[in-house]
C-alpha cells in the first residue's frame, strides 16, 4: 500500500467515526487553510489519490482531533515509497518517538494500543455484556 493511501484510510475512518460528510471536512479544513476543500477533494484524499503538504496534514489532524502520526498508521501492511517498500514493523518505528529523553516517548504506544482496545470493546457482544455488568452492580 503506498503511504498515501494510507493516510487517505486513516481520514475516511476518523471522518466516519465524527460522523462528517465529504462536504463537512472539507468546509472544516478551510478555516485552517486558505480554502475548504472540495467534497472531490475529500474523497480523492481517502482514496490515497492525492499528496499532502505538512499543513494540510496539520489542519486534518485538527479537524479529526487526532494527532499527525496517528495519520499515517496503517494495518500491519507494507508501505510502499518511491525508492522501496518498507516493512510493517520498520513503518510503525519511524511514526514512534525514537529519541529517549523526549518528554511524550511511549505516548504515541499507549495511543494506538487504547484505540485497538476501543475496536474490541465496541464490538456488540462485549457492548451487550458491559451493560450487564452495570446492570448487576447496580442491583448490589
Amino acid at each position: 500500500m503506498r503511504v498515501e493511501e494510507a493516510v487517505g484510510r486513516q481520514i475516511a475512518r476518523l471522518r466516519a467515526q465524527r460522523g462528517l460528510s465529504l462536504t463537512e471536512l472539507g468546509e472544516a479544513l478551510g478555516h485552517f487553510l486558505d480554502k475548504p476543500w472540495s467534497r472531490q477533494a475529500v474523497h480523492q484524499a481517502e482514496r490515497g489519490r492525492r499528496a499532502f503538504t505538512a499543513a494540510e496534514l496539520t489542519a486534518l489532524a485538527l479537524v479529526l482531533d487526532t494527532s499527525v502520526p496517528a495519520l499515517f498508521r496503517a494495518e500491519d501492511q507494507q508501505i510502499e515509497l518511491p525508492g522501496r517498500a518498507v516493512p510493517p514493523e520498520e513503518y510503525r518505528g519511524i511514526l514512534l518517538n525514537r529519541e529517549g529523553d523526549a518528554p511524550l516517548d511511549g505516548v504515541e504506544e499507549l495511543i494506538v494500543a487504547l484505540h485497538d482496545i476501543g475496536r474490541v470493546l465496541s464490538r456488540p457482544a462485549l457492548a451487550r455484556l458491559a451493560r450487564i455488568g452495570r446492570a448487576a452492580d447496580e442491583l448490589d
